[in-house]
């Protein structure tokens, strides 16, 4: 099964692959984790709805865990300064956020959650 997921470019999609980093009873609704695909923090979320998001875990503005932070919705808010993140596309929605995020498409397979990252 696969979930809504940014657009990635041709470019990207040639590069990239796809890494296990969670089972999916890891993840409880309305929370996120962080977790590692290869050299990148990344944080999966699930909304109360149980859908799947996943982005850099580390704040554009006061370099926090994203992890750490309150899940609204489909917003992420930093456990620092309380600026807010959209998960479905890494856009910053409050300040002090102004820098967007990078977000990455999930996929599942089995019980399994997978990320796609770009070398």
């Amino acid at each position: 099964m696969e979930l809504w997921a940014p657009d990635t470019t041709d470019k990207e999609t040639r590069m990239s692959t796809w890494t296990d980093v969670a089972a999916m009873d890891d993840i409880f609704e309305g929370a996120a984790i962080g977790v590692a695909a290869g050299d990148r923090d990344i944080a999966v979320y699930k909304t109360e709805a149980g859908e799947l998001f996943a982005t850099d875990n580390i704040c554009s503005h006061g370099h926090a865990r994203l992890c750490d932070g309150f899940l609204e919705g489909h917003e992420i808010e930093c456990p620092f300064h309380q600026g807010r993140f959209d998960i479905r596309t890494g856009e910053a929605t409050l300040e002090p956020c102004v820098d967007a995020i990078r977000s990455y498409p999930i996929r599942i397979e089995g019980a399994r959650v997978l990320v796609q990252v770009t070398a």
